[in-house]
């Protein structure tokens, strides 16, 4: 089973992807990763500015499915059931359906406790104010260009929308249902 996530900033996806590692056995492939190397490679700064520049190039010169699709295959020779994170653009979402067994979630939560959470994990891309977390959201939440971030049409396009605006325990009773029942 290979199960792809979308959603919003903060949401909660790392939340979703550590249960299905820890407690399910997935394998984690994810997308931020992936950019991350090839930023390095190219030796930009470590910022959501340099993700957006590099996965819309990426996509634009290999396709709009370009990333996924390699972390597709690195799942398929890995065998067993994978979690690929963070999908935001539809035509990840058209080549991975093609593919197989594919399930497509949406994570979506209040935004002032997105911008908490996003505060408290502290990545390289997270140390700004809540208005420039509202700015990037909004650039990344709907584009009509196929190799650019549409959060917005990722999530209409999911199997199954989870809320996170409670406990990560009820959270993580929420992932649990959708995964039990599509096994």
């Amino acid at each position: 089973m290979i199960i792809g996530i979308t959603g919003t900033l903060g949401a909660g996806k790392g939340t979703v992807v550590e249960f299905l590692v820890n407690e399910k056995g997935f394998t984690h492939y994810s997308v931020r990763q992936f950019l991350i190397k090839e930023i390095e490679k190219r030796g930009l700064e470590i910022n959501r500015d340099s993700m957006l520049k590099v996965a819309n190039e990426l996509r634009a010169n290999n396709g709009a499915s370009y990333i996924t699709d390699e972390l597709y295959k690195e799942a398929v020779a890995h065998q067993g059931d994978a979690v690929i994170e963070s999908i935001r653009a539809v035509g990840e979402i058209t080549s991975l359906r093609q593919k197989g067994e594919f399930i497509l979630l949406a994570i979506d939560a209040d935004p002032v406790l997105r911008y908490e959470r996003i505060l408290e994990r502290g990545s390289e891309t997270d140390n700004i104010s809540f208005e420039t977390f509202l700015e990037n959201e909004k650039r990344e939440m709907i584009n009509t260009d196929p190799n650019k971030q549409n959060i917005a049409a990722c999530m209409a396009l999911a199997d199954v929308t989870i809320r996170n605006d409670y406990t990560k325990g009820y959270f993580e009773e929420q992932i649990k249902k959708v995964i039990d029942g599509k096994k």
